[in-house]
This record gives structure tokens, C-alpha cells and sequence, in this order.
């Protein structure tokens, strides 16, 4: 109990210090990181004809995913977007197109409609606060995507991948058995690939 203790105080401390850098990045930072991450992940993701994505509506100074989910969409790709289905359960995705109005969900998040259907990605962005080069993942601390994907990766093949500005790159994010790492980071700079068990071959 004192481990989690110190774990969860860890963490909390650095959410506060990484949400106050992510809010000070210049407007200018954010879309021109936007516009690079597109380009980038177009060429890195490069996923199977028809292979569902999953993205996120950007809230809290998040980087935005738009423009690549845009592009994603295009070229035939169903796009999912998270709902939060109940308190302290896994996220379904229910499918959403570019352009589509959003309705305000829990916390909120904008959501796609209720009546629009619920897919099963096969790649999932993920928003995030900081990150480090094991693929440990900070987010906001209620668990959300840990349980999707502790779900996912025990029913089919998911590749989660972070999607985070250059500057939440940390040394280490404090971390327990419950969190689950991401396959890989992608940056307005570059993939950043994992090291150790949480990384994926390409």
C-alpha cells in the first residue's frame, strides 16, 4: 500500500508538471506539430486496406489527430472515436467520420452519436500527458484506456501508439502492474520505437 502510495503521488506530481508544459506549447507549435504528425503517420502507421482506427477528439491542449484522421478516413479507413459506456469500464468505440457533428459526452469529451456503430480497432491513437522510451503512458489518472487495453489485447490484435508532442518525453513515467504500455510513440519528429517488452516488430 505504501508502494501505491508513493507510485500514485509520483504520478500525480509529474501530471501536474507535464499538463503545465503541454499548456504553454505556442499555438504555432501545436499545428505545425499537427500538420508534421499527419505526414509522418501516414508514411509509418501505413495500415491494411480497410483496418480500423481509432483516434480521439483533442481536449486539454492534446494533439490534435484531425488532420492524420482525416487523411485515414479518406483513403477508406473506418474511424472510431471513444465513448466512455460506464463509470471505471473499458472505452467502446462507435464510428465517426470527418465532418460529422460531435455530441458532448462524459467529462465533456466529444463522442460520435449513440446510434452510430461500435467497431473494434485495430490501431489505436492514444492521447497523452508524458510518455517515456518503455513505452509507459501518463494520462489524466482515471484508467480509461489501461482497461480498454488490457481488454483489447486479450480478445484480438491491437497496436496502441501514442501520439504526443516532442516535449513530453520524460525519462521515466511512474508506473505499476496496471498500466499498460504503448507499442510506440509517434512524435511531430519521428516514431519514437520501445524499448523492451512494450514494443512491436515492424
Amino acid at each position: 500500500m505504501i508502494r501505491q502510495n508513493s507510485i500514485e503521488a509520483a504520478k500525480n506530481a509529474l501530471r501536474a508538471r507535464m499538463t503545465r508544459l503541454r499548456a504553454e506549447l505556442s499555438a504555432e507549435t501545436r499545428e505545425a506539430g499537427a500538420r508534421a504528425l499527419a505526414e509522418i503517420a501516414l508514411e509509418f502507421i501505413s495500415p491494411p486496406s480497410g483496418a480500423v482506427i481509432s483516434g480521439y477528439a483533442a481536449i486539454r491542449d492534446e494533439l490534435d489527430p484531425l488532420a492524420l484522421l482525416s487523411a485515414l478516413s479518406a483513403r477508406g479507413h473506418p474511424i472510431g472515436l471513444p465513448v466512455m459506456a460506464a463509470k471505471r469500464a473499458p472505452l467502446i468505440f462507435r464510428r465517426w467520420s470527418p465532418g460529422e457533428v460531435l455530441e458532448r459526452g462524459d467529462f465533456g469529451v466529444p463522442v460520435p452519436s449513440r446510434m452510430a456503430e461500435e467497431l473494434t480497432p485495430e490501431i489505436l491513437l492514444v492521447p497523452l500527458l508524458a510518455f517515456d522510451a518503455r513505452g509507459h503512458r501518463l494520462g489524466y489518472g482515471a484508467g480509461y484506456y489501461d482497461r480498454t487495453l488490457d481488454r483489447l489485447r486479450a480478445e484480438t490484435r491491437v497496436v496502441a501508439v501514442g501520439l504526443a508532442f516532442d516535449a513530453q518525453a520524460v525519462d521515466e513515467v511512474p508506473h505499476d502492474e496496471h498500466d499498460q504500455p504503448l507499442d510506440w510513440v509517434l512524435t511531430p519528429s519521428g516514431p519514437v520505437e520501445i524499448e523492451g517488452p512494450g514494443g512491436i516488430e515492424r
